[in-house]
């Protein structure tokens, strides 16, 4: 026996033995301590006592040399050190509990507990130097996160609230070659996700915003940094609140899943709900049909360092209650994860997306809650990088980024299924086929990289769109699918010789590589519909924004009219300068003695406005000054001039003088020869030709809106430029683009280039967005299998503008 080493002699106090004696007499050594029960355990007092239900989530730990338990009363609530615990200095061996000296002399001091049987423990400089070594941990992890804060990632319409990269890593607070995780938390709204991260991550710091209101305190996504545990952590918007749009918030929920390595799963419930279950399976089965393949795009378009996973993150559901016993408890044999998988098959949702789905309880008796055991649950995923690897915070960005471009916008409520969490009208394009109703089966927005709409089925023929196109039927035999269409002339005429064929024998129908292939008039009788010999018919889908089908290209009165006007117009630049002379010179000649000749009226007589070239002068039917038109624009009889009783242009000093005028009977006696009655037949007949040219110009727009071809916009409809939004008026002329037949100003249109698509085999007037788009080449196709036409989409989309 003496021989035998004591536990003074081991470095372990001497009174640190079974302080249970559940399945031991108490002489057993102790070697664990669970704070929950209070006590120190011998290994069989351990195992024996937490094969309870009720006790299996305490937390024990293991003793080492020289260790000094804590003070039982010092922990709770009502210690006298709130949030510091003080280490115990005896044993009360009569009530069981641990005490410091504090609590010993404030306990036990008077009464009969002061005879109670106390047990000394002695704290050696091994324990001074472990507790110091444990307490400078601990205050050094809590220093780590005191001056975190959260900041809004993406707000409630799916518009990111970070500008790029660096901005991102700015509010992260973070090194931008930092290796971090992403910990996302989902869960019912008031289930306490913000609470839950707070004390899982925070050491109960409010870094994300909780309230006891009933109005939900999370709206949108936020985002903080965990410097201990270097992860991401998400806070999210909870499920079932009240929100306006809720469709736009529940897909940015899968976002947020996407780029997540770990999700929590909180719910705050004493049983598991179906809705649990179910927002996982859908949300798997959108992961694997929509963001598998966009993480994919998104690794090879932004040349990312590290893979975007395309497995799932690993899922952690945490499960608290107050009532009811944790899942698995009535079934000690299976482990609850195997019965979270039972539930899914009975429910027919399968999470084949996920990498793991973990299972943590608690139950709490009596707050606060117990968040100890999911803290250790999610270190020990956070160590597993089998599937998901630490990346920086600037590939987390351009994930985020490339999902909010790619799955974004409005979701029409009429076309949803509301049976799932995630319906496909989440992530999928929302346009419909104007002729069948059959939706496109693409991503949204995929016309920002050039994909056109595809279905899923053949279309059928409306005669409102007139939605078939032709292929040459030659070239379809040759294994190759050339489209064609109808137009007025071939490419290689001339404008004024293509009329002139038109006139005589009709449209042409031009192949690139056979040439023209049908003329509709090229025989006196017996012509053939094109449809019978030369060309094949497909009908095609018709999507919301296309300019229409290119079957009307009969542009032959338009360009006719074209040509009349680039004549009228030149020959009207070149006698612009001589014909004003002209004017002038006639207007002087009969002009009256005093008016002031048109040479020496160089400006405004009043306001002093200089005159230009294409300005018009106007004199005073009193005073013979020129003036502008708005300092001219009152009329009254002038008698005294010899013009009455009809009213005459004045100007605004004369009109305000009224009918005396100092130089009347100058004015009179210098009217010799009848210059007056001129002047007045002169302007009867201006007045005559000018309602003549008004006259003509009304049935020549009436000519204009009868030649325009198909595509074009009716001149009514045109109120403004299609490109600047300058409003047309009689100074601002309209021109329509010969590409899209929108109507554009001369400025935002002086582009020219040949349009052979729409029937303009020369150079045209084009605008600026059409003149950016390629140049138009043969469109051709190798044949196909019919499935992977999708009903000759692909042909339909290549004809469009």
């Amino acid at each position: 026996m003496s021989a035998q080493t004591s536990p003074a002699e081991k470095g372990l106090n001497p009174g640190l033995l079974c302080q249970e004696s559940y399945a031991c007499s108490g002489a057993d050594e102790a070697v664990f301590e669970c704070d929950e029960c209070c006590s120190l355990q011998c290994p069989r007092c351990e195992e024996e006592l937490h094969r309870q239900e009720r006790l299996r989530d305490h937390e024990r730990l293991r003793l080492r040399a020289g260790h000094v338990p804590y003070c039982d009363l010092c922990k709770g609530p009502n210690g006298h050190s709130p949030g510091v615990r003080q280490r115990a200095a005896v044993r009360c061996q009569a009530c069981k509990i641990n005490l410091c000296l504090e609590c010993q002399r404030r306990t036990h001091s008077g009464g009969n507990k002061r005879r109670h049987p106390v047990t000394v423990y002695l704290v050696s400089k091994v324990q001074d130097s472990l507790e110091a070594e444990e307490m400078d941990e601990e205050t050094k992890r809590k220093k780590m996160t005191e001056k975190v804060v959260s900041f809004l990632l993406v707000d409630e319409n799916e518009e990111i609230q970070v500008t790029n990269e660096e901005d991102f890593i700015r509010k992260l607070d973070c090194k931008p070659d930092q290796h971090l995780k992403v910990v996302s938390i989902f869960g019912n709204t008031g289930d306490g996700k913000s609470h839950t991260l707070n004390h899982t991550f925070f050491y109960g710091r409010e870094v994300f915003k909780t309230s006891p209101a009933q109005e939900s305190c999370t709206v949108g996504v936020w985002a903080a940094y965990d410097p201990v545990h270097k992860v991401a952590v998400i806070d999210t918007e909870g499920l079932l609140g009240a929100t306006v749009n809720l469709s736009q918030r529940t897909r940015l929920l899968l976002k947020v899943l996407a780029i997540s390595d770990l999700v929590i799963y909180r719910t705050h419930a004493d049983r598991l709900h179906n809705d649990l279950f179910k927002f996982l399976g859908d949300a798997s089965e959108a992961y694997l049909k929509h963001f598998t393949k966009e993480l994919k795009a998104t690794t090879a378009r932004c040349g990312l360092d590290v893979p975007l996973s395309t497995l799932g993150p690993a899922v952690i559901i945490f499960h608290e209650t107050v009532h009811t016993q944790l899942l698995g408890s009535d079934h000690p044999s299976e482990v609850p994860e195997k019965l979270i998988q039972d539930r899914f098959r009975k429910l027919g949702r399968f999470p084949e997306a996920f990498s793991s789905i973990h299972y943590k309880g608690t139950r709490t008796y009596n707050p606060p809650t117990d968040f100890s055991g999911l803290r250790r649950a999610l270190e020990q995923q956070l160590e597993n990088n089998t599937t998901r690897s630490p990346r920086h915070p600037g590939v987390i960005f351009k994930a985020l980024k490339a999902l909010s471009d790619r799955f974004s916008g409005e979701i029409p409520d009429d076309q949803m299924a509301h049976s799932s969490f995630f319906p496909d009208e989440y992530f999928t394009c929302s346009s419909l086929c104007l002729s069948c109703g059959v939706g496109c089966k693409n991503s949204m927005n995929h016309g920002k990289e050039g994909v056109p709409h595809e279905a899923k089925s053949r279309c059928r023929y409306s005669h409102q769109y007139d939605n078939r196109v032709y292929t040459c039927k030659a070239c379809y035999e040759r294994g190759k699918e050339v489209s064609v269409v109808p137009k007025t002339s071939a490419s290689t005429d001339s404008p004024w010789m293509g009329l002139a064929k038109y006139a005589w024998s009709g449209y042409v129908i031009e192949c690139p590589n056979c040439g023209v292939v049908y003329r509709s008039r090229q025989y006196w009788f017996g012509n053939q519909d094109p449809v019978d010999t030369v060309v094949r018919t497909e009908i095609v889908h018709v999507w919301p924004g296309s300019d229409g089908f290119l079957k009307d290209n009969n542009n032959a009165a338009q360009r006719l009219l074209d040509g009349m006007n680039f004549m009228a117009q030149s020959v009207s630049e070149l006698s612009l300068g001589p014909t004003k002379a002209v004017t002038s010179w006639l207007t002087d000649q009969i002009a009256p003695a005093y008016w002031r000749p048109n040479s020496q009226i160089l400006s405004c007589n009043k306001c002093a406005t200089s005159f230009k070239e294409n300005d018009t002068k106007h004199h005073c039917r009193a005073c013979g000054e020129g003036f502008c038109d708005s300092c001219s624009s009152k009329t009254r009889p002038v008698p005294e001039r010899g013009w009455g009783p009809a009213p005459v242009r004045v100007c605004d000093n004369c009109y305000e003088a009224g009918s005396s005028h100092p130089d009347v009977a100058e004015a009179q006696a210098d009217d010799e020869g009848g210059t007056l009655i001129a002047r007045k037949v002169g302007e009867a007949v201006q007045n005559t030709l000018g309602a003549v040219v008004t006259a003509m110009d009304i049935p020549l727009g009436l000519v204009k809106d009868a030649a325009r071809p198909a595509y074009w916009v009716p001149d009514h409809e045109i109120l403004h430029c299609h490109s600047c939004r300058k409003e047309f008026s009689v100074k601002l002329s309209k021109h329509h683009c010969r590409a899209c037949g929108q109507g554009f100003c001369d400025e935002c249109s002086h582009d020219r280039r040949a349009v052979p698509s729409r029937g303009w085999d020369h150079p045209v007037r084009v605008c600026f967005n059409c003149n950016k788009k390629p140049e138009e080449k043969s469109s051709e196709l190798w044949l196909l299998p019919r499935a992977w036409t999708s009903g000759s989409v692909v042909t339909g989309e290549r004809l469009l503008c």
